[in-house]
């Protein structure tokens, strides 16, 4: 897809995450909103992966570590036919739904249960050496949140992923400087997150990311190196809707009818402007 056309999906699936959310009275709205350009770049214009070949040997995995902005993943998924979008509109975060507050395999398309926060780093190190073990072409990704680094599993796995040298390796971390409670820097300072990866044997970049342009060209970009490759991809919570934008409290705040259609007219609003692009 061209960048024009990923940044309308964007929006699109921004806009969709916003519905499902205000539905259903459930979800981590700053936190999917953040992370969507990051996604839509993997998804759209970088991974090898689709509903077809999905979990097959060469075939790239997608991991997220920060397993409570899934309902933006659920939109993906649906969007690219993963999984049903009326299915999912109905049954989002209802009894018996597969499509619950975390990821989990029952959902065709997510490769393993995350939530618990501080895991998905370990699983792709592990997913990352097993690939290496059998001359696998396959690349793996996670998406990590930046109040996440405070978890000792992450450095553990950091640790491990640069002994083993796992160039096939690349961790993003959603660097919003917020988390449920506050600002990263008040709760559990991580800052400045990329001299400790340096210091594990990492190649470390950084990027906008909400520039889709520059999340494509960094992610698509090879590594010529014999080490995971870690990139910060500074953002913007709630990024698309400025009532959500930069505020704490929309970590898990659900809009109400007026702030719901406020965003929408704003997300219509950007659709409208990038069709006139």
């Amino acid at each position: 897809m061209e960048i024009l056309d990923l940044k309308k999906k964007a929006v699109q699936l921004r806009k969709r995450t916003w519905n499902l959310i205000y539905k259903h009275h459930n979800g981590h709205t700053g936190s999917d909103l953040s992370c969507t350009d990051i996604l839509v770049a993997l998804y759209y214009g970088v991974m090898n992966q689709n509903t077809n070949n999905f979990g097959k040997r060469d075939i790239d995995t997608y991991i997220q570590s920060k397993g409570h902005a899934v309902e933006i993943w659920y939109e993906i998924l649906a969007d690219l036919g993963y999984i049903n979008q009326k299915d999912l509109d109905e049954r989002y975060s209802t009894f018996n739904s597969p499509y619950i507050g975390h990821p989990t395999t029952e959902v065709h398309g997510m490769a393993f249960h995350t939530g618990s926060l501080g895991h998905g780093l370990g699983l792709g190190v592990g997913v990352s050496l097993a690939a290496k073990m059998n001359n696998s072409s396959k690349h793996i990704y996670v998406l990590m949140g930046d109040g996440e680094q405070a978890e000792g599993s992450i450095w553990e796995a950091a640790m491990a992923a640069g002994n083993y040298s796992l160039n096939n390796l690349t961790a993003i971390v959603d660097h919003n400087d917020l988390q449920i409670s506050g600002t990263t820097d008040s709760v559990m300072r991580s800052n400045p997150i990329s001299d400790k990866y340096h210091a594990f044997g990492w190649d470390v970049q950084e990027v906008d990311g909400n520039n889709m342009e520059a999340l494509v060209n960094i992610l698509n970009k090879p590594n010529n190196t014999n080490k995971p490759r870690l990139i910060i991809a500074n953002t913007v919570k709630g990024k698309g809707i400025t009532l959500a934008e930069n505020r704490a409290d929309w970590h898990h705040k659900i809009p109400s009818p007026e702030e719901y259609e406020q965003g929408i007219k704003q997300l219509d609003a950007q659709m409208e402007a990038l069709e006139n692009e």
